[in-house]
Parts: C-alpha cells; sequence; structure tokens
C-alpha cells in the first residue's frame, strides 16, 4: 500500500525564500488527503503534478491565516473545473461560517456539497475512518484554538501465499474466507491450516502532523509511535524565550518530543522567515533525535 507525504509548502506566516505556507498532501493507498492550505496551495499543486480533483478530504488545524487563506481560492476552481463530488472538510467550527462568507459575497452557488466536520479542540477524537484508516485530531496548544492529527492505517489481512493457491486450486471465492482465517478442506477431505496458506501483511503504517503548538508534552499519547511525525519548529534554540512568547517550538522541543514519543522519523516545518537557510536547524535537532529530517517543499516521504 502507498503510503507517503508531499510538502507544498512549509514556511512560517509569510511567504519567504521561495517558501509557502504551510500545506501537505498525504497519499494513501492512493487517496489523496490535503492537510492545510496555505496561500499559493493550487500553485504548488500544479508544480508537484498533483491533481486537485483528486482530493476529497481537507484537514484544516487552525484558523492562522498560514494555514487556511489558500482554501476559498482552492475550493472555488474546483468549482470552475466542474466538480460534482462531495469534498469533506475537517476544521475549526468558525471555519464553516467563513466559507459561507466567502461564497455569499461572491455569489457563488457550488456546484458540488460541501460535507463539514467541526474538530474538537478540547479533547481527541475519531474524525474520519474508511475502510483502509482512522484519522484522529488531538489538541495542540496555541494562540487560537488548534488541533493536530494522525492518520493510521487499520491492521490489514494476512497476504495469501500464491504458489499454494495455484497448487492446491483453490476457488477464488474462498480465499477471503482463509484470508479471515479460515481452514481450507479441498475434494480429498484434507484440511489446509489458514496459517499455512498465508502469511502476515505489512505492518500498519501511521503518520501524525503537529501544525502550530507550544511544547507542552500533552499530546505526547496521541503521536506516541508514529512511523513519521512533521512537528513545527519555528525557532532554533536559543530563540526559545521568542517560541515560549509566540505559543511555537523549537528545533530542540521537537526533536525531544520525537525522542519521548517514540517515533521513527521526525519532519521538521513551519520555519520562521528569519531562517534563510535551514540545515542549522536540521543539525540542531539532529543533536537530540538523529532521524531529523527538514521537510522541504516538493520533497515526498515514504512512511
Amino acid at each position: 500500500m502507498r503510503f507517503d507525504v508531499t510538502i507544498l509548502g512549509s514556511s512560517s506566516a509569510t511567504p519567504i525564500f521561495n517558501r509557502n505556507p504551510s500545506a501537505q498532501v498525504l497519499n494513501i493507498n492512493e487517496r489523496l488527503f490535503l492537510i492545510d492550505c496555505g496561500e499559493g496551495t493550487q500553485q504548488q499543486l500544479l508544480k508537484n503534478g498533483i491533481k486537485a480533483q483528486r482530493i476529497n478530504h481537507i484537514f484544516i488545524s487552525h484558523l492562522h491565516g498560514d494555514h487556511y487563506l489558500g482554501l476559498v481560492g482552492l475550493l472555488s476552481s474546483l468549482h470552475l473545473y466542474g466538480r460534482i463530488r462531495a469534498m469533506e472538510i475537517f476544521g475549526p467550527p468558525e471555519l464553516k461560517e467563513i466559507l459561507d462568507i466567502q461564497f455569499k459575497y461572491s455569489q457563488t452557488n457550488l456546484r458540488y456539497p460541501i460535507e463539514f466536520h467541526a474538530t474538537q479542540t478540547d479533547r481527541p477524537a475519531l474524525i474520519y475512518e474508511n475502510p483502509d484508516i482512522r484519522v484522529e485530531s488531538f489538541p495542540l496548544e496555541h494562540r487560537i484554538p488548534c488541533t493536530g492529527f494522525r492518520f493510521s492505517e487499520k491492521n490489514r489481512l494476512p497476504k495469501i501465499i500464491r504458489e499454494k493457491v495455484e497448487e492446491l486450486n483453490i476457488p477464488i471465492d474462498v480465499i477471503p474466507l482463509i484470508k479471515k482465517g479460515a481452514d481450507y478442506t479441498d475434494e480429498r477431505g484434507i484440511v489446509y491450516n489458514a496459517s499455512d496458506l498465508t502469511f502476515a501483511a505489512d505492518a500498519p503504517k501511521s503518520y501524525a502532523y503537529c501544525s502550530d503548538t507550544i511544547c507542552n508534552w500533552k499530546y505526547i499519547d496521541q503521536i506516541r509511535g508514529v512511523d513519521t511525525l512533521y512537528h513545527e519548529a519555528t525557532f532554533m534554540n536559543d530563540m526559545a524565550d521568542r517560541a515560549a512568547e509566540t505559543f511555537h517550538t523549537t528545533t530542540i522541543q521537537a526533536a525531544e518530543v520525537a525522542k519521548l514519543a517514540g517515533v521513527k522519523q521526525l519532519l521538521l516545518g513551519h520555519f520562521s522567515a528569519r531562517y534563510r537557510e535551514l540545515e542549522p536547524l536540521q543539525e540542531e535537532a539532529r543533536t537530540v533525535f538523529p532521524n531529523s529530517r527538514l521537510a522541504l517543499e516538493g520533497q515526498i516521504f515514504v512512511i
């Protein structure tokens, strides 16, 4: 199963040094999930060869402009492209009012429905589920209500051993039952255990997104053990006071979160405009958590 994330934007507050505000696309088994939608997201989708029409789910962490000001433009463009399929949007309750007002005063009647789901900013919650994955939101602590998101694959059924199926001439309609643990009895009455006809599927993968937050450790359990964690690292550690003042996180703090939560890979993002060169941020984080990487625009990280 494909499971990767494409970084569209990783700048904080403003576009600068060819870095765009927050946005990324998570591809899970060829289903695309847009996480945050800062200014310029449409251009970044085009630049990275991602068709906006394939996106059916959008997750907005909070209502600071660098995380959602590209949303109205994207939804409007999809309308002009002739989209008719519903778009599901998950975000703060107030976002629904913002969208309604924008479309009201631009006299835009979208050709497609928006299914809006208000996120909970005071407690963790399961907000989306399909046969492959679960998506949970959890509160972060920023200047305004903000949520993180965790995308987790569900446990998958064992895989069938193709050679055994062909050797025993097992009917196709029996294979789903074997995957679910049923033994197979052939025409001669010989019983073959399901465990001998299958092998374990790949371990389920997981991805967590922590956009803007002060480092308060309260969300550790929600991100524990994920394969890849995207965590804001707006400032280097010499700016810790400024980070606390603005309810942001430093590189060292993000690395400490990753280490404490037992994640496998840390992606650093939401970089302050004060930093033209980003390598020092990565180097600093690696002093605490070696598998720290920069979430640079256009990069695809396999999870």
